[in-house]
């Protein structure tokens, strides 16, 4: 005996209990032809396997079907009257008190909130429930539920679908709406989580139920005219989803995207009562179509009963037809007379409807798998052995196992939670002529697929809301463009955001980036900002005019160094090169055009040899030059001194002494700079802090000890210099050269004095500027202000170039 709980009721009269009398029974409205099309379902099933030879031989199976009304209350009682049985539990009997229940299988409830109670009643017996479209996930815990099975696959599967569906079309705010039971709450609950997952946001998740009033309704209407996004995920059932679109009808709310459950997106009636084409273009997931050889036949093939004796098929027959069994009063407008001989191939209704054919396939595999088991346990083969006690856990492990095809192919197994394989086809509305509403199958979802090719969208044209065929855009932000990133909305999810450009220096290549990725340092990003472009590499260049006016300023010191080199050698005779000490003239002339040559280093690309040179050479040549000058500036002091009496101080500075001076002096600097070479030298050096946008190609000093100790040498022996010179200045003489060597050394020291703090604060290329600068200003203070006087004279006062004026006594001239 199988039991069946279904729906022929989809509503109840409210009523109020005072507790002073026993309540009355439940009393049912709205009469529901899918509950008639279950049942019918269900007895097709029933026929056919006690007509099957092979399946359960000389076995009949038996059938108690019971109206729950949609209420989960009624829904209980009738399934404990499925377990117990009907007899008076008063009544005297010696019979023992636990016997077998009536019923070794119930099929049904068709809603997740009434099969939850019912499981929770008659899962301690072990009785086997089997849903036909009880979806809710939370059926899948065998710890609450143990006993219960289902033909449809659980919305864990349905939810994550719909938020993968949701996501494949770029929908990232969408509004949600579900029914206030355990189908809708707890199917909303899991897309929600999944949504999050896929970064798609809700902009508001209500509920109701249909039999909630109609000012919660209103509010639910109010909240959708006020809300941006424009797709709307609705997890309901088919009964609540009719009574939402009589309110959205009233409100002429079109134009939105519907994103439906399988609870009413294949459902003809509901499309039938959409006449203000709410829902055209909806999408969503419905189980595989489905057919079943000789159902559609059985399903209309209805026999009139004795209506005296069946009050609720009275009430069937007389709505299936609309006519009335018994008149009292004279027929009105197309009322008719029942006659119980109607012929139901001339109605069009939702029951002669079957688009819910595989809702009906799934009622039709539970019976099947209730006889497959009951065949192995009976241990069926031409006969079966009835003397088996039939226990209802035996049946219900059974049915857990069994793994069978049906005639049409479609093969029946459960997982360990009672679940079958989740498969959905994807459903577009696309309305067509007279109202008439065509379910386009246009994709695919194979929840037993890997993640990334469970959703395969099959190449069909897709009709949208407003029978446009773009694609929708519900986003609470646009996205954000290459070249700017996420920034988040305060107060909002995470859908609402700005979008900020990226800073100097960063770029982002893709749409919708959270974050803006630092170019390499060798890099900069463009004025887009979505890809980065090489920096400039900056260094003082020959070509470029600062470089070219300071290598013609080199050369040209180097030009006039050689000239007044001719000079004196060509007058190397005369008085005045004689008597101012020509070797070391000389000497510094050579050092002087190596001091002009060597600014030529710091100008090019830096590079390892070049950066070891310039300041080595610079170092060097510098300290050469200040010896020279230093000794020219002893050999007069000296040369005044052995003018007195007794004097013996030229035999202790004579050439020898002197060029073993330069020298000296010369070594000292030479060891500075090797030993600076040797420990930290200076090399190539890519700055890239001091622009933004560009890269300072520049010599690292390596120690800086190294680079002071150099210039502080040179200063060392410049300020000795400058100090005997100002000490000289006025001894008697025509053409004094410690003069001139004063002024030149102010001039050294007033320019590497400044030197420090501009070549300090100087950016990039314009430090080597100042440098050269410095080494050009300091030379030619040099040449001129000693050796220009003396061409002067050599060349345009030729009658002062003698020795007697050369001697000449006279007053010192102050300065």
């Amino acid at each position: 005996m199988l039991g069946g709980i279904f729906s022929f009721h989809s509503k109840w009269k409210d009523r109020q209990d005072t507790y002073m009398h026993k309540p009355q029974p439940l009393q049912c409205t709205s009469l529901n032809f899918r509950g008639f099309q279950f049942t019918q379902a269900m007895l097709f099933a029933i026929e056919e396997v006690n007509n099957n030879t092979d399946l359960l031989p000389g076995i009949s199976l038996g059938y108690k079907i019971y109206d729950a009304c949609g209420s989960i209350a009624r829904g209980v009682r009738v399934a404990l009257a499925l377990a117990n049985g009907n007899e008076d539990s008063s009544s005297l009997s010696e019979a023992p008190c636990s016997r077998p229940a009536q019923v070794q299988a119930i099929m049904g409830e068709t809603s997740s909130s009434p099969c939850m109670a019912i499981a929770t009643v008659i899962g301690p017996f072990h009785i086997p429930l089997i849903s036909h479209f009880a979806t809710c996930a939370c059926l899948s815990n065998k710890v609450k539920y143990p006993s219960f099975l289902r033909t449809i696959p659980s919305d864990y599967y349905q939810s994550r679908a719909l938020a993968q569906l949701v996501k494949h079309f770029g929908w990232t705010w969408v509004g949600a709406i579900r029914t206030n039971d355990d189908y809708g709450n707890n199917g909303m609950a899991t897309f929600t989580e999944t949504a999050q997952q896929l970064g798609i946001c809700l902009e508001y998740s209500v509920s109701f139920f249909r039999t909630d009033p109609p000012d919660k309704i209103q509010k639910i209407i109010n909240i959708i005219k006020t809300s941006t996004s424009k797709v709307i995920v609705a997890f309901l059932s088919h009964m609540d989803m009719d009574v939402l679109i009589h309110e959205l009808s009233y409100h002429n709310l079109t134009g939105y995207q519907w994103v439906g459950t399988e609870g009413w997106i294949f459902d003809s009636q509901t499309a039938a009562m959409d006449r203000h084409h709410i829902l055209d273009g909806a999408i969503g997931l419905s189980i595989p179509k489905a057919q079943v050889s000789g159902m559609r036949e059985f399903m209309v093939d209805v026999k009139p009963l004795n209506t005296s004796s069946n009050q609720m098929f009275t009430e069937f027959w007389e709505t299936l037809f609309s006519c009335k069994f018994k008149q009292p009063k004279p027929t009105t407008g197309n009322q008719r007379k029942c006659t119980g001989v109607e012929d139901l191939t001339e109605v069009h209704n939702s029951f002669t409807d079957m688009s819910l054919m595989p809702i009906f396939n799934n009622v039709y595999k539970g019976v099947y798998a209730v006889a497959h088991a009951l065949h192995n346990i009976l241990g069926c083969n031409k006969t079966c052995h009835t003397n088996v006690q039939l226990d209802p856990f035996t049946i219900l492990q059974h049915i857990k196992r069994i793994r069978f095809k049906t005639k049409e192919g479609d093969e029946v197994c459960f997982n360990e939670n009672g679940d079958p394989v989740a498969k959905y086809e994807i459903i577009n509305w696309q309305p067509k002529e007279n109202d008439i509403v065509d379910f386009v199958t246009v994709g695919l979802h194979d929840a037993s697929l890997p993640a990334d090719k469970q959703l395969n969208m099959l190449n069909e044209s897709l009709i949208w809301a407003g029978n446009s065929h773009q694609v929708p855009l519900s986003v609470c932000s646009e996205m954000c463009p290459p070249g700017t990133r996420k920034v988040l909305q305060k107060g909002k999810p995470v859908c609402c955001y700005d979008c900020l450009r990226c800073a100097e220096g960063e770029f982002s290549n893709s749409t919708d980036s959270i974050t803006c990725v630092r170019c390499h340092p060798e890099y900069w990003s463009n004025e887009r900002r979505d890809a980065c472009v090489k920096k400039d590499a900056e260094f003082l260049s020959y070509e470029e005019i600062m470089g070219a006016l300071l290598t013609a300023a080199s050369l040209f010191g180097t030009c006039m160094t050689a000239a007044v080199a001719f000079i004196f050698f060509r007058y190397r005779k005369t008085p005045i090169v004689r008597a101012n000490n020509s070797e070391l003239s000389f000497l510094l002339l050579f050092s002087l055009t190596l001091c002009f040559l060597c600014s030529l280093t710091f100008i090019g690309q830096p590079s390892e040899w070049s950066c070891m040179l310039r300041h080595t050479a610079f170092g060097i040549t510098f300290v050469l030059c200040i010896s020279c000058v230093l000794g020219k500036t002893i050999v007069v002091l000296m040369a005044f001194s052995a003018t007195l009496p007794g004097s013996n101080v030229m035999k202790w500075f004579g050439p020898t002494q002197q060029r073993l001076s330069v020298l000296a002096f010369t070594l000292i600097q030479v060891v500075i700079c090797i030993l600076w070479l040797a420990i930290s030298p200076p090399f190539p050096f890519k700055n890239f802090k001091e622009f933004k946008d560009k890269i300072i190609l520049e010599c690292a000093l390596g120690s800086a000890v190294g680079f002071w100790a150099v210039l502080g040498y040179i200063g060392l022996l410049a300020m000795l210099c400058f100090i005997l010179a100002f000490l000289a200045r006025k001894l008697p003489d025509n053409f004094n050269e410690a003069k001139f060597i004063t002024f030149s050394m102010l001039i050294f020291c007033a320019v590497w004095i400044t030197f420090i703090p501009a070549y300090v604060s100087s950016p990039g290329k314009f430090s080597v500027a100042v440098e050269i600068f410095a080494i050009l200003a300091s030379s030619f203070g040099l040449l001129i202000c000693i050796f220009i006087p003396k061409c002067y004279i050599i060349l345009l006062k030729p009658e002062k170039n003698t020795k007697k004026n050369m001697m000449g006594k006279g007053a010192p001239k102050s300065f």
